[in-house]
């Protein structure tokens, strides 16, 4: 995947919220990114990539990489993809315990 900027990647003005399960978790620079599976509407699943900020500004804020793993249900607030993909930048993610914990990202704070 090509790295861009946020305003040039995901859409302030459209943000969405996501609950389904982690299938996969990429500690990898220059950002974090994880996979969860979604039901749609009709009960389908779709497979949605969540990006989040670096692995050491993540870390700074409490994260570890024990906290989100495969088999975790959880729920994602976060802003789409420009392009219309199945692609998210995770501003907030609610684990399974409960805890809340930000994604890192420029959209912590969208301008309006």
């Amino acid at each position: 995947m090509l790295f861009r900027s946020f305003a040039a990647e995901y859409d302030a003005k459209k943000p969405a919220t996501f609950t389904g399960t982690a299938t996969k978790v990429q500690w990898t620079n220059p950002h974090v990114h994880f996979f969860l599976d979604v039901k749609d509407a009709n009960g389908a699943t779709e497979q949605w990539e969540f990006t989040m900020g670096a692995v050491n500004g993540l870390f700074r804020r409490g994260w570890t990489k024990e906290l989100l793993k495969p088999g975790d249900t959880i729920t994602v607030d976060g802003y789409l993809a420009r392009d219309g993909s199945h692609l998210a930048n995770a501003r907030l993610v609610t684990l399974a315990d409960g805890r809340k914990m930000s994604g890192g990202t420029a959209a912590d704070a969208p301008a309006n």
